[in-house]
């Protein structure tokens, strides 16, 4: 077929006005191209993700409007700026679309894959009521990582104790085992812990515990009981003896006897009897007296006394009562106020005054000294603990 040179001509530029045309009304290619990462790929369930879009592009001269969001759980999002966050709570593999849009109406879809691990299950058991001074049994062993990885334990036996010392009592791990039995428990209330199970990748799951500490009962029985001591020894005149006893520390003080005893001279020549001083001193109670020996009858020893009688009242007997254990009931039985005279160390002094008031014979003291004896008798009440309904 044969074209004249005009209609050739006119073929050509109809051509180049629909290649203008084309141009201007969208028909070619004007999609954009979209690019999709994450700052992760995975993470654990309730974490939030970035996802970043900004590396799409557009052909020029078209401009990016929007990039249209799709998280797989149900929710989606539109968005002018091409970063976003999301949080996932739920476990499991999710595909995440970012579709891109321009103002041509081009647009383009790009994906990326996101692992979301699950939390491990924690399964414990601890006892809900104890007596003080008992053990408490912390089991997590059941707990278990959904997905088969190794889980690790931490143990907070009070969450109001810091009990490493860092300022936040809230991170404590006092024990790291699946089963814990180090946990001893001596004051009665609420003790309240937390223990908190970890998988390999670093999900936590978490429960606070609590346990009732009850105290004991206990029956009180006071007995009297008789202490007695005794001590001899020689002195002479000028010198002292000192003794310093804490006469029974378990009880509580009624009365004392203490009674000094000095050993008769057969010889007459040596009488009168010598002169001894017994001292008597309690620091804690502040209490001091002494007394100096006398030869009333002389068929018998010179000696001196020191009485103390009513030194604490008698308490009321075979009654029962409750506390944390016996050594805290023994330690408030026998600190009652205005009833612990004659707690602590006692001290007897044994001076001897005057050992020659004799006749000396070619001025020599025939008897420089003298033989003595102390015999002291106490009568303390001691407190007999009994526990019941154990």
């Amino acid at each position: 077929m044969k074209i004249s040179g005009r209609p050739l001509a006119l073929m050509i530029t109809l051509m180049l006005i629909a290649t203008v045309f084309a141009g201007c009304s969208g028909l070619g290619n004007i999609n954009p191209n979209a690019k999709l990462t994450s700052d992760m790929d995975e993470i654990n369930a309730g974490e939030t993700v970035n996802f970043d879009a900004r590396e799409s592009t557009t052909p020029n001269p078209t401009i990016i409007e929007e990039y249209r969001w799709d998280f797989d759980d149900g929710n989606k999002k539109t968005t002018k700026q091409g970063v976003v966050s999301h949080q996932y709570i739920d476990p499991g593999y999710y595909s995440i679309q970012v579709t891109v849009v321009n103002d041509q109406g081009g647009i383009d879809t790009e994906y990326t894959s996101l692992f979301v691990n699950s939390p491990p299950t924690l399964v414990f058991e601890v006892s809900n009521v104890i007596r003080t001074g008992s053990t408490v049994l912390l089991d997590a062993s059941q707990s278990l990582d959904p997905e088969g990885g190794v889980v690790s334990f931490e143990w907070d036996f009070d969450i109001t104790v810091d009990s490493n010392n860092d300022g936040d009592p809230s991170n404590d791990a006092d024990a790291t085992s699946a089963i814990s039995n180090q946990l001893l428990l001596n004051e009665s209330g609420n003790r309240t812990g937390r223990i908190t199970v970890m998988d390999d990748k670093g999900a936590t799951n978490t429960s606070t515990w609590t346990v009732m500490v009850i105290s004991r009962t206990f029956r009180i029985i006071w007995e009297p009981k008789h202490v007695e001591f005794e001590w001899n020894g020689y002195l002479e005149q000028g010198k002292s003896y000192e003794i310093i006893k804490n006469p029974f520390p378990e009880s509580r003080m009624i009365s004392m006897n203490s009674t000094l005893i000095l050993a008769r001279d057969l010889i007459p020549i040596m009488w009168p009897e010598d002169n001894f001083t017994l001292s008597i001193r309690v620091p804690t109670s502040g209490w001091s007296t002494f007394s100096s020996t006398t030869h009333e009858n002389i068929t018998r020893n010179a000696s001196a006394t020191i009485l103390k009688d009513e030194m604490n009242t008698y308490p009321e007997t075979g009654y029962t009562i409750s506390a944390d254990s016996s050594d805290d009931l023994l330690y408030s039985l026998l600190n009652q106020a205005g009833q612990r005279f004659g707690q602590g160390d006692w001290i007897w002094t044994i001076t001897a005054d005057d050992c020659h008031p004799d006749i000396p014979i070619d001025d020599i003291d025939p008897d420089p000294g003298n033989d003595w004896k102390l015999i002291i008798d106490f009568l303390v009440l001691v407190p007999r603990i009994s526990e019941i309904g154990i």
